[in-house]
């Protein structure tokens, strides 16, 4: 049996345990926390609190060998330290733990700083212009260099969790007086099946060896936030957000680009939730009572 390890059992590293675990593969999770692995304690695979930054704990840990390994942890919102010790270090440590097993690391379409509403890919220039960018990136070519695999995720969201849908239910959204800006997502069910994909692509040796195994994980079908606002509006029955000449600075950047995904879906990989339509229908709406709505 193949085992995989989820080092950051979180939203979207607990969603893909359960890919895993389901497509018969011996799971193993670990998150930040004891008080993490027991919300988790219900799961049909070992949870265990192991903090990835401390290396004594990941060397600990690390008493038995995997097949692969996904660098999934969060830093919870924090700034450029709290991203150096989770993302840079943590792979870092993860990688000194188990030089056997291929890494697999979750960064950010972030990492992309265009901001002309252009379409990018995993060949565009990634130079981001915040600090914890820059830091995604230096973690990201650590995970490179040592034969690991970088999914860069655009906007997670799924049941329970829509930044865009949660401030417009509690009426602090706003549109630019600037412009719309272009938003791209994926929803979480299906950032598990494409991870779930390119560890077996990892573990297989598939892939252009010609390209570095980089890959986009977004929903190919990119949104304003002016359009998005409008189908809530029109679906909930509520006005539109107000537009304000200097909305409050974004968590992911100020970037507006288009991110492509084909070079994800060439591998096979094909979106349940390919629209913000689709994903707010079908599995958003339907779990309100998540968002605290």
């Amino acid at each position: 049996m193949s085992r995989i390890l989820i080092a950051g059992c979180g939203y979207v590293g607990a969603a893909t345990a359960d890919v895993f675990q389901q497509q018969g593969w011996e799971v193993e999770g670990w998150t930040a926390s004891p008080e993490s692995a027991a919300e988790l304690s219900g799961k049909p695979f070992q949870i265990r609190a192991v903090d990835i930054t401390d290396y004594a704990a990941v060397k600990d840990a690390a008493v038995k060998p995997f097949d692969a390994v996904i660098q999934s942890a969060s830093s919870r919102g924090g700034g450029a330290d709290a991203y150096r010790q989770v993302y840079l270090a943590g792979s870092r440590n993860l990688i000194a733990a188990f030089p056997r097993g291929p890494l697999l690391l979750t960064s950010s379409t972030s990492v992309y700083a265009q901001s002309s509403g252009e379409w990018v890919t995993e060949s565009s220039p990634a130079e981001p212009e915040r600090e914890t960018g820059r830091i995604l990136r230096e973690a990201e070519e650590l995970v490179l260099a040592a034969g690991g695999t970088v999914a860069r995720l655009a906007g997670i969201y799924g049941p329970g969790r829509s930044a865009l849908l949660r401030k417009f239910l509690a009426g602090n959204a706003v549109l630019d007086a600037a412009g719309p800006r272009v938003i791209n997502q994926a929803h979480r069910n299906d950032i598990a099946a494409a991870l779930f994909l390119l560890v077996q692509q990892l573990l297989a040796g598939l892939g252009n060896s010609a390209e570095r195994p980089i890959y986009n994980v977004a929903d190919g079908h990119p949104i304003t936030d002016r359009d998005c606002y409008e189908w809530l509006a029109a679906h909930l029955r509520r006005p539109m957000p107000p537009t304000v000449d200097a909305p409050a600075p974004r968590k992911r950047g100020d970037s507006s680009k288009r991110v492509s995904s084909e070079k994800l879906r060439a591998c096979g990989w094909t979106p349940r939730y390919p629209t913000f339509a689709a994903a707010m229908r079908d599995s958003i709406l339907p779990n309100l009572e998540c968002l605290g709505a």
